[in-house]
C-alpha cells in the first residue's frame, strides 16, 4: 500500500502522543487519555499489518479494523474538544480525513474482489 499513507499514519501517532501527554490528571482525563493513547497508536500499526496481507480479503478486514480505532480516535478528540481540555481540532481534522481515507479504500476493494 501507499508509503505516503504509512507515513501519515505514523505522524498521527505522534501527534496523538503529544496531545495526550498535555491532558491533566483527572481522573475523567485520564479515561479519555487511555482510551486516545490506545485507539490512536494503534492506527499505524494495524495500516502496517494491512499492508502486509496474503489476500485482498484480508487486507479488507485488517483495515476494517483501522477503520473501527480511526473512527473511535475521532470519538474521543471530540470528547476533548467538547470538554475544552485542549485544542484538538487539527488532530481531529486529520482523524477525519484518514477515517475517509480508509473508508474509500474498503469500498475500493470490495468492489475489486466482487
Amino acid at each position: 500500500m501507499s508509503v505516503e499513507l504509512k507515513s501519515r499514519t505514523k505522524s498521527f501517532t505522534l501527534s496523538i502522543i503529544d496531545l495526550t501527554e498535555k491532558l491533566n490528571s483527572t481522573s475523567a482525563q485520564r479515561v479519555v487519555q487511555n482510551q486516545l493513547i490506545r485507539s490512536g497508536t494503534s492506527i499505524g500499526a494495524n495500516y502496517r499489518a494491512a499492508c502486509r496481507a496474503r489476500s485482498d480479503r484480508e487486507f479488507i478486514a485488517k483495515l476494517r479494523i483501522v477503520l473501527e480505532k480511526s473512527d473511535e480516535s475521532c470519538f474521543w478528540l471530540e470528547i476533548i474538544e467538547d470538554k475544552k481540555w485542549l485544542n484538538s481540532t487539527s488532530i481531529l481534522k486529520e482523524a477525519n480525513e484518514l477515517t475517509a481515507i480508509f473508508v474509500s479504500s474498503i469500498k475500493k476493494m470490495n468492489n475489486k474482489i466482487m
